[in-house]
């Protein structure tokens, strides 16, 4: 397995589909997207801008749901790609100390591994398969985008997008 960080969120332009942004933690520090859903989007950037809420979202909820009953995210794996569908296990550590995995969606996991401050990681099979390497450039170029990217997309969000 590679650990990754989550290293943005940004709409794809040919899309209009919100997309998350993984890296390999080491070297070659390859990188790929995974398409997610608006709300799951609005979600981890909540998370990485480390924005507090009045109230919990529903991604806080769950961390603390599970924190009441003594079991902790201990990380998060991204397990597989099938047919353009990646797909992702939480592993869950209860207070007897068994491990538990659960299936979730990619977005979900990286929503709670955020908020739980708990490692994401990427088997090596999936990131040898997915994984782009990019120059030192293009990584600076892509951020400024994805930034501006995100922002159209906060601007122009409207409650019927998630109907």
């Amino acid at each position: 397995m590679k650990s990754l960080s989550v290293r943005g969120v940004r709409v794809d332009r040919l899309t209009n589909t919100p997309v998350v942004t993984l890296r390999e933690e080491d070297a070659p520090r390859r990188q790929f997207e995974i398409f997610i859903g608006a709300p799951e989007a609005a979600s981890i950037k909540v998370a990485l801008d480390d924005e507090k809420t009045p109230r919990p979202l529903t991604h806080d909820l769950f961390v603390l749901a599970l924190e009441k009953v003594s079991i902790s995210l201990v990380r998060v794996v991204i397990t597989h790609v099938t047919s353009g569908t990646y797909y992702a296990e939480l592993i869950l550590l209860g207070d007897g100390g068994g491990e538990t995995t659960v299936s979730s969606r990619p977005s979900d996991a990286i929503a709670l591994a955020l908020r739980a401050s708990c490692p994401i990681y990427v088997l090596d099979d999936l990131i040898d398969l997915v994984g782009e390497v990019l120059s030192v450039e293009d990584d600076s170029a892509n951020q400024t985008e994805i930034i501006d990217e995100f922002r159209d997309f906060i601007e122009n969000i409207s409650p019927e997008d998630f109907e």
